[in-house]
């Protein structure tokens, strides 16, 4: 029989969540994104890891900017078709998948009427981040706005003031 003592702490800790990420990976994720976006203009990234049943374990990372090195140019996120090639390359590579996307807002971290109409993957269960204030620290848990995405334009809010506990970031991740 095979377990992980990590694993079994973690169903303790955090029973609920269903992203998590270690906490050193997502310190260095923010921090880049606010570097990336000058805190001026939106910055984003792919979280990519595994996924294990409904639950999804962040592993890595890769900005929308080394996609698409003009991702920003417009002071929001963009990508288009090549850049989406390289990232289901890279994920093939690494043999990882996309667990989530982050990006930044200049101000509060809710959805964008673009954001719901245009999912940077438009899988039912896709998971979008929205961080406010360009990722500028401290970035306030209740302030993060994350969305599951359910098809057909259609989303769930499972941010940290609507729903405790959807994305844990941490010693047990």
């Amino acid at each position: 029989m095979t377990f992980s003592i990590k694993a079994t702490i973690r169903a303790f800790v955090a029973p609920s969540h269903r992203v998590s990420c270690p906490r050193r990976l997502w310190e260095a994720v923010t921090h880049e994104l606010d570097r990336r976006g000058e805190r001026v203009h939106e910055a984003g990234a792919f979280l990519l890891g595994h996924a294990n049943g409904d639950r999804r374990e962040v592993t890595d990372v890769v900005f929308y900017d080394d996609l698409e090195p003009q991702a920003y140019s417009t002071g929001v996120c963009v990508l288009h078709a090549p850049a989406f090639a390289k990232l289901w390359s890279l994920c093939r590579e690494r043999k990882l998948t996309v667990v989530a996307d982050v990006h930044t807002h200049g101000g509060r971290a809710i959805q964008s009427k673009a954001d719901r109409t245009n999912p940077m993957v438009a899988r039912a269960g896709h998971v979008g981040l929205i961080l406010p204030d360009f990722a500028i620290a401290p970035i306030r848990w209740d302030q993060v706005g994350i969305y599951e995405y359910r098809g057909d334009h259609q989303w769930h809010d499972r941010s940290p003031r609507v729903r405790r506990g959807f994305f844990y970031t941490g010693l047990w991740s």
